[in-house]
Parts: C-alpha cells; sequence; structure tokens
C-alpha cells in the first residue's frame, strides 16, 4: 500500500502523538509498504527529511508562509480550520504520491479533506484526543468533564482557555471545520473505546457511514537508524533518585492532574521521592513540590529505563485521558499504574494491573499510593500481570490491526462501497 500519514505533531519535538505517528511510519515502512508523512513546517526546520524508510514533508501555514514571518523555532500548532497554504502543499503533495490511503491526525486533518478534492481517496481520520469537536482538545469545562459541543458554552470555554479572541476563532473554526471533514471521511480510527464514543456522538449524523476501528497506540523499541547518536541514558539515570520512586510521565499541564498529585503526595506521611519526567506547557502548574526531581525533554529510552526503577506510576488525568501511552510503556516494564476512572484508561488498567480513582479526588489518589507503597507483594502481583497485559499494546500485535484498518479503508472508500 502507498500510505500518506498526516499528522499535527511530529519529532524532533517530544511527546506521544509526535512519536507515535514517527513509530506508524517507520514500522509501516519496516512491513514494505510506501510511507510517506507530511506534517506542519517549524522554524528552522528542513522541508524534506529522510527518516527510516520513509520521507518527511514539513508544509507551511498562512502564518509561516515566509521566513520573515518566523522569528524563533518553536513547535507551532496547525489552526483549528481549513488553511490555505496547507491546502495547495497538501494537493501538491497528494498529486505526487498518489496514495492508496490517507491516515490524518488532529488539525492538519481540516486541510486534508478540501485539499483531496475530487479526488476519491479513501481518509481515515484519527481521534487521539477531541480536536475535531472542541477546541481546547480537552473535553474539559470549567475543570469538569463537559457533555458536548455548544455555540455559546464553546465559546467561553475556549476563550477562557485561549484568550479572547483568539479562542472564539478556535471554538468558530471547529465548529465549521467538523461537518465538512465529516463528510470527507471514510472511516475513524479511536485509540479507545471511550475515545470512539464520544467522537461519533459528537461528530454527527455522518458518522454512521464510516468505518469505525479502535486501535490503541503502541509500544515498539525500534533499533537507532544508522548514524543516529543515541542517548546517554546512564546520564539521565544518575540524575534519578537512589532509591524507588513513584513516576509520573507526561506533558507538565494541569489537565494530566499534577496539582491533584502534589496536593496527593503532601498528605504521605514519610513518602518514597516523587519523579516527574515530561515538558512544560502553557498551563503547567506553578507549585511543584521543592522535593521533587523534575527531568524535562527525557528521551523515550531513558523513559523506559527509569519505568526498571520506580516503584510505580501515578497518571492522575483531569481530562478524560484518551488513552495515555505512558500507561501502557509503565506495564510494559512490569510495573502498576494509578490512573483515573474516566477515559482511555479503563481499557488498559483492570484491578490485576493497577488502581483506578476518580479524577480530582486527592484522597481518594493518596489512599491508593499509600496501598502500593506499604504492600510491596502487592506491587509485585500487579506488576507482574501488568506486564502480560502489556503485550497487547505492543507493536507486533497492533500493527497488522493498522495494516487491516487500511485494506478495510481502502474498499470501503472503493467507488459503490457505500
Amino acid at each position: 500500500m502507498r500510505i500518506l500519514i498526516a499528522t499535527d505533531h511530529f519529532p524532533p519535538f517530544i511527546g506521544g502523538a509526535h512519536r507515535q505517528a514517527q513509530l506508524l511510519g517507520r514500522s509501516m515502512a519496516h512491513r514494505g509498504h510506501q510511507v510517506a508523512v507530511v506534517t506542519p513546517w517549524h522554524g528552522g526546520m528542513p522541508k524534506l527529511e529522510h527518516d527510516d524508510g520513509f520521507v518527511v514533508h514539513r508544509v507551511r501555514q498562512v502564518r509561516t508562509a515566509f521566513d520573515f514571518m518566523v522569528r524563533d523555532e518553536r513547535q507551532r500548532h496547525q489552526p483549528p480550520f481549513p488553511d490555505p497554504v496547507t491546502i495547495v502543499a497538501l494537493r501538491n503533495l497528494i498529486a505526487d504520491f498518489e496514495p492508496d490511503v490517507i491516515h490524518a491526525y488532529g488539525w492538519l486533518a481540516f486541510s486534508v479533506a478540501p485539499a483531496l478534492g475530487r479526488r476519491r481517496i479513501p481518509l481515515l481520520v484519527s481521534a487521539r484526543d477531541y480536536a475535531y469537536f472542541c477546541a481546547t482538545r480537552t473535553l474539559l469545562r470549567k475543570g469538569a468533564p463537559c457533555s458536548g459541543p455548544g455555540p455559546l458554552k464553546c465559546l467561553a470555554c475556549a476563550g477562557d482557555y485561549y484568550g479572547a479572541p483568539k479562542g472564539w476563532f478556535a471554538a468558530i473554526g471547529v465548529a465549521l471545520s467538523k461537518p465538512l471533514l465529516a463528510r470527507r471521511m471514510t472511516g475513524l480510527h479511536s485509540v479507545s473505546s471511550y475515545v470512539q464514543e464520544v467522537t461519533t456522538a459528537n461528530m454527527g449524523a455522518f458518522s454512521e457511514e464510516w468505518l469505525q476501528v479502535t486501535i490503541p497506540s503502541f509500544q515498539l523499541e525500534p533499533p537507532p537508524r544508522p548514524g543516529e547518536e543515541e542517548p546517554d541514558v546512564d546520564a539521565w539515570l544518575d540524575r534519578l533518585p537512589r532509591e524507588p520512586f513513584i513516576l509520573f510521565v507526561g506533558a507538565f499541564r494541569k489537565v494530566k492532574g499534577l496539582e491533584t498529585l502534589f496536593d496527593a503526595y503532601r498528605r504521605l506521611d514519610d513518602p518514597p521521592p516523587l519523579v516527574l519526567m515530561g515538558t512544560y506547557e502553557r498551563d503547567s502548574p506553578t507549585d511543584f513540590p521543592p522535593e521533587a526531581v523534575v527531568l524535562t525533554d527525557v528521551p523515550n529510552q531513558a523513559v523506559m529505563a527509569s519505568w526498571e526503577r520506580a516503584m510505580f506510576g501515578v497518571m492522575p488525568s483531569l481530562w478524560p485521558e484518551p488513552l495515555g501511552a505512558t500507561v501502557s510503556e509503565a506495564m510494559s516494564r512490569g510495573r502498576p499504574v494509578i490512573g483515573t476512572q474516566l477515559g482511555g484508561h479503563t481499557d488498559m488498567l483492570t484491578e490485576d494491573t493497577g488502581i483506578l480513582v476518580p479524577q480530582g479526588d486527592p484522597d481518594a489518589l493518596a489512599v491508593a499510593m499509600r496501598e502500593l507503597i506499604d504492600d510491596p507483594e502487592r506491587r509485585e502481583r500487579l506488576g507482574r500481570t501488568a506486564g502480560e497485559r502489556a503485550k497487547n499494546f505492543a507493536g507486533p500485535s497492533v500493527l497488522p490491526r493498522f495494516e487491516d484498518a487500511y485494506q478495510a479503508t481502502i474498499a470501503a472508500g472503493a467507488p459503490g462501497a457505500r
């Protein structure tokens, strides 16, 4: 198959969606498919880059159309509406590459749909969060799970999140772009059963016509590329506490439940060290515990090695976590995880692999942490079961499902298939 992966996020920036796009591209290329990836261009980045078996195409936006408009090399996000500059670049790429199927993720999909024009190329859209119907992408309103989009509440919510008028434009852009994308989609890929449920419920009547598949994010540790410098994992491990510790991995965002974690951790008597690995974001909390070990921009190899020295993981998300790839990473290293009850954590964590607590409940989180701290036999038992269950989220189990989804999308997009 000729597969074009269009994604909002891609390395060298760090994040779960970034890594998944790269792993999927590399894995499909290694399995004999012809792959191209298209992603937004950032300052200082090349237009074309060869990865392991495929080419990465970086496309510009209206706001980055010319070099003089870009004054830094920070990560830039695709706008929540069809971008005319991006559309032109996508049309040229689609004409040159002639994909059998396009797999799109994020707001870049809003530009992919019109870029197809009259070409009847099947389009599989990935729901890795709630971006197609929620301007903040979190499905949260005033700190609590949202019941679904509505014109006035979306304007107010996005305005509070991004500031006005930027948030208003984001809400309007998502509202107007959603039906355009829904009409052009052939299939929907969701990373969890929860994401599938809420996405189909909020995308309109067109969802009844889509092929729908639920495939989780996957774990894979490919060998380094020739000439690629491997990170000094030992140097990162030297920065960790010598004794076993509690580990959080993820973006330092309020929606990740960091403030709940800090509150719960302060309630523990003589707790083990707390280690936080992630990236600072626009809404990062400012009151980190002074005794916590905070590490940023940690390479994945070092994260995985760190799990082997941790007691357990804590992922206390406030938002309905779409899946939480870091949970399966911890499980793959035989570590139990404390997660939250609403969202994709329920697809991974059971009473035999970890503990689920209510969102935003520091008392329940502190109790769960104390239970695992005080009961090493239970930790070991949960960890063993978690390691077995993690095989369901490993590349050998997941990648054939993506191939099947692509083939099914192609079949569903054939003339007369619907």
